[in-house]
């Protein structure tokens, strides 16, 4: 496998675990198990731990004086904005909402790296993105769902907001993950991310009555930290060091049909011709922009 259909497949790890991971944390906070901030310095704190563990079997690298600032601005969108605004809109929007949003973050990763990374925009990108966000639209709008938010308009838009600060985060490290080796840079942005989540988490996680948890809100929990934390975090790194931050963001249209097949799995919702239409769409897409172009406009 060279590196390019290693990257891609990075992006697609890095969707199912994010796509399983909306249904899953939604409903470990609608049974009251734990609250949102609680749940975000548990997920940070353990991928920490992780990370750093992980690196002492690694090659030593050091990280250059000026990029601590970075590494901490990073963190600041990535880790604690992204994560913060996130699982509280999760509390109060449902997964299919909360999936659908997240559709803008391609669009947002586009501009900004036309913009700021001098990226050139293929013919074959802007018809890829269009497929996809055509697809993912239809599927999110026709999607059903048995969760109900306790305030949609605001959860969306807490989701929303963590959708632009985690285009930022990609626009940010994409310089970074060229420079360094995955595990330096990530171990440095959550152990950052840590510290300035504690205040903010510190109250909801003393809270938490550990011996109500069931078999099945602990292995949420860890799949929370080691699969749609540990996991993505890491992938993520690895695909931007070989793929274009645009091309990176694209194959964000694969959550929806991830949170939509989980959701079928569980009863939660069913599968349609629209359905069906919508997710070949979707692939489309993610197949068109994960080609090399050949002319840029």
């Amino acid at each position: 496998m060279n590196s390019r259909k290693f990257a891609i497949f990075a992006l697609i790890m890095v969707q199912v675990l994010y796509g399983l991971n909306f249904t899953i944390a939604k409903t470990v906070m609608n049974e009251n198990f734990i609250k949102p901030f609680g749940f975000v310095l548990i997920r940070v704190a353990g991928a920490t731990v992780l990370f750093w563990i992980m690196s002492l079997f690694l090659p030593k690298q050091k990280i250059d004086k000026k990029d601590y600032l970075k590494l901490f601005v990073a963190a600041i969108f990535g880790v604690m904005i992204n994560m913060l605004f996130f699982f509280k809109g999760l509390e109060y929007t449902s997964p299919i909402h909360a999936s659908a949003i997240t559709i803008t973050v391609p669009i947002i990763i586009l501009i900004l790296s036309a913009i700021i990374l001098k990226e050139n925009v293929s013919k074959l990108k802007i018809v890829g993105v269009t497929l996809g966000l055509i697809g993912a639209l239809v599927l999110t709008i026709y999607g059903k769902s048995a969760r109900a938010g306790d305030n949609v308009p605001l959860g969306n838009l807490l989701v929303f907001l963590n959708a632009i600060s985690y285009s930022i985060y990609v626009i940010m490290i994409k310089k970074l993950t060229s420079k360094y080796h995955p595990f330096t840079f990530i171990k440095w942005l959550f152990l950052f991310g840590l510290i300035m989540l504690i205040p903010f988490g510190y109250n909801d996680l003393k809270a938490v009555e550990w011996h109500t948890f069931t078999p099945n809100a602990i292995w949420s929990v860890v799949f929370v930290v080691v699969g749609a934390t540990f996991g993505t975090y890491l992938f993520n790194p690895l695909a931007l060091n070989k793929l274009k931050a645009s091309t990176v963001g694209i194959f964000i249209y694969l959550q929806p049909v991830i949170a939509g097949l989980f959701a079928i799995s569980i009863g939660a919702d069913f599968i349609d011709p629209i359905k069906i239409g919508a997710m070949l769409l979707i692939f489309l897409g993610v197949f068109l922009v994960s080609k090399k172009p050949k002319n840029a406009i």
